[in-house]
């Protein structure tokens, strides 16, 4: 592990994320980062909450001078999303990120980086361990679990916080003010199928669709990469018809909110047609790459000889399943009319997969207009009426409506502007941002997000660009220096 980043400027952040890249914290296995951050702050002798869900409050004093500013809450969350190459060896249970410095980016060897929201949290311990920085009363709270269900943000009671002003530290373009977000609904479709004995003269492959980008199933639906889930089954759809596949086993991605990289699929074919088949394959491999060369050129889709295995879906389930999973719409449903290049519904089909007669389909549904994620649930309930599956939704959390009269905003806008001669772009993100559960929570919040500019998050890809992490702090220093007076 590479300790270069320790170099980089500021210092007192890059200090702060080398070691939080040090502390295995995946999604619903937070342990170590919340006692890492409880001693943390009992260290600087501050006073320091863990919640019953496993959120860490700490709060500081006003400098001197500083005690009659409103207080602020400044708010990151503690897990990151755990995914790596296929041939990386990394248990995000127990291994340490390995971080490196590449050109203007810290990025990780073949795993996510988690500065997402690493590089959020580090400048609130920053913030936390400052003996310099003027500022009114801080409050940092660190939720867990935003990955995978925000539960931490869920859990929060409404008595715990004092800050007026709360500034979320996740989000990922520099110069960036983000004043609403998409709320989101998990969508879980079941369906039924028995196994039955291979038929007689099938033989076994092994299909792998590998090579994808994937990404952020919110941030970067609108790139319009592939989602190996769905092309997968493009791939088996048309085989089970020209070809006579069965299928033993079908899997793909294991995350909601990261859009599929990889699927596999164990099907038989008649031995009379494996050639036939096989060819078929490496040509499905060119149209994908023909369709996604702009987008995601690194598609590749194999065959490999296998050993037939024991058992196979029965076919009139068979048929219903692709003809379901296919028509499950994926990327973007419609561009918001409101603001320029937002996305305000989409869709991710993240994982499927497949066990003891039951096949999985679990979504992410997403939407910045309420009536519109319903209409998206409708969508899915027919099409698993249609199919004959049954369908259930959960993990429900609403967006954040933008406040384009917020106090804060008019205050950071005059800010960013004083000290980089620019006026921030205003923006609201196709994302689940804590804030829409938390303004929910505490309504009187004046709520606003930031941060600097990190690229291809929940994906191996993940980067954070060094010099708009020197521009983050700065303007999140000049921010705390001029929050305004109590009323």
């Amino acid at each position: 592990m590479s300790k270069e980043i320790l170099n980089l400027e500021p210092k007192e952040v890059w200090k702060h994320f080398y070691e939080l890249t040090q502390i295995p914290r995946p999604s619903k296995k937070e342990e170590k980062v919340i006692a890492f951050m409880k001693e943390f702050g009992e260290r600087l002798g501050l006073e320091t909450i863990v919640d019953e869900v496993g959120n860490v409050i700490i709060r500081k004093p006003a400098t001197p001078g500083m005690e009659n500013r409103k207080g602020v809450i400044l708010q990151g969350h503690l897990d990151m999303v755990p995914q790596k190459n296929n041939d990386v060896d990394h248990d995000f249970k127990k291994d340490p990120i390995d971080a490196y410095v590449d050109g203007e980016w810290v990025t990780a060897k073949g795993t996510t980086l988690g500065a997402d929201n690493g590089i959020g949290v580090a400048a609130a311990m920053a913030v936390l361990e400052s003996k310099d920085l003027q500022h009114g009363p801080v409050e940092a709270l660190f939720t867990i679990d935003e990955e995978t269900g925000m539960t931490g943000a869920f859990g929060l009671k409404p008595d715990v916080l004092q800050g007026e002003i709360l500034i979320n530290l996740d989000s990922e373009d520099e110069g960036e003010l983000y004043v609403g977000c998409a709320g989101g609904t998990n969508a879980n479709l079941f369906y039924k199928y028995k196994e039955e004995a291979v038929p007689a003269g099938h033989v076994g492959y092994k299909i792998s669709l590998t090579g994808l980008k994937g990404g952020h199933s919110g941030v970067d639906i609108a790139l319009e990469r592939g989602n190996a889930n769905k092309l997968l089954n493009r791939v088996l759809w048309t085989a089970a018809r020209a070809y006579g596949i069965r299928i033993a086993d079908m899997k793909g991605g294991d995350l909601r909110n990261a859009i599929p990289r990889e699927a596999y699929a164990v099907v038989t074919v008649p031995e009379d047609n494996s050639e036939a088949f096989v060819k078929y394959i490496a040509e499905m491999e060119q149209v994908l790459r023909d369709e996604l060369s702009s987008a995601d050129p690194g598609v590749t889709v194999a065959a490999e000889r296998t050993e037939t295995p024991a058992t196979v879906m029965d076919t009139a389930s068979q048929e219903k399943i692709l003809d379901a999973l296919y028509a499950s719409p994926h990327g973007v449903i419609r561009m918001s009319t409101d603001m320029e290049g937002l996305v305000e519904t989409s869709n991710n089909v993240a994982v499927v997969r497949m066990s003891n007669g039951t096949f999985e389909e679990l979504c992410l549904l997403r939407s910045s207009v309420d009536t519109a994620r319903e209409d998206l649930k409708n969508v899915f309930s027919s099409i698993a009426s249609l199919a004959g599956g049954e369908v259930t939704f959960d993990g429900e959390y609403p967006g954040w409506k933008p406040n384009m009269a917020s106090p804060i905003l008019k205050e950071m806008r005059e800010i960013y502007n004083n000290r980089f001669g620019k006026i921030p772009e205003i923006k609201a993100i196709h994302a689940g941002l804590e804030c829409g559960l938390l303004g929910g929570v505490y309504p009187g919040l004046d709520m606003i997000s930031f941060g600097p500019t990190i690229r291809y998050p929940h994906s191996p890809d993940e980067k954070v660009n060094i010099a708009s992490v020197q521009k983050f702090w700065d303007f999140l220093v000049e921010t705390l220096k001029h929050v305004p007076e109590k009323a």
